[in-house]
């Protein structure tokens, strides 16, 4: 990595879905973490992964190399190979102004599968779902 080059680890929870819900982003650079956190009294778990992507780009510089690093399906597919949009259309007008002309690229990685950022990222999200009101 260089020292511009971000990761940014996301994840979402839901109690119920809809219910109570959470996000939590992990952000790496220059070796240092910073963690970001949130919850909504009732969303859905897409909503809760959507915005804890926004929340990590609205945290990091625009002309950062950016690389998401998440396990949903949703967002990963939805960004790199165009599914369709059927819902949630306010927070994909969210995303897509956070990505214009920045250099963002997308990781899937499979949840609960011992890799480190997500576990820590969905650590997060479920404290916060556990929480929300």
């Amino acid at each position: 990595m260089q020292s511009n080059d971000i990761v940014i680890h996301t994840d979402g929870a839901c109690k119920g879905n809809p219910g109570p819900g959470g996000w939590g982003a992990v952000i790496e650079q220059n070796g240092g973490q910073v963690k970001l956190s949130g919850s909504e009294p009732q969303t859905t778990n897409n909503r809760m992964e959507m915005t804890a992507v926004i929340k990590g780009l609205e945290a990091v510089d625009p002309s950062d190399k950016v690389l998401i690093s998440s396990d949903s399906t949703y967002v990963i597919n939805t960004m790199t190979k165009g599914s369709k949009r059927k819902a949630n259309h306010d927070l994909w007008e969210q995303l897509d102004r956070l990505v214009g002309s920045r250099n963002v690229s997308w990781r899937w990685v499979r949840g609960h599968n011992g890799d480190r950022g997500n576990e820590l990222a969905d650590a997060l999200a479920t404290k916060e779902a556990g929480t929300a009101r």
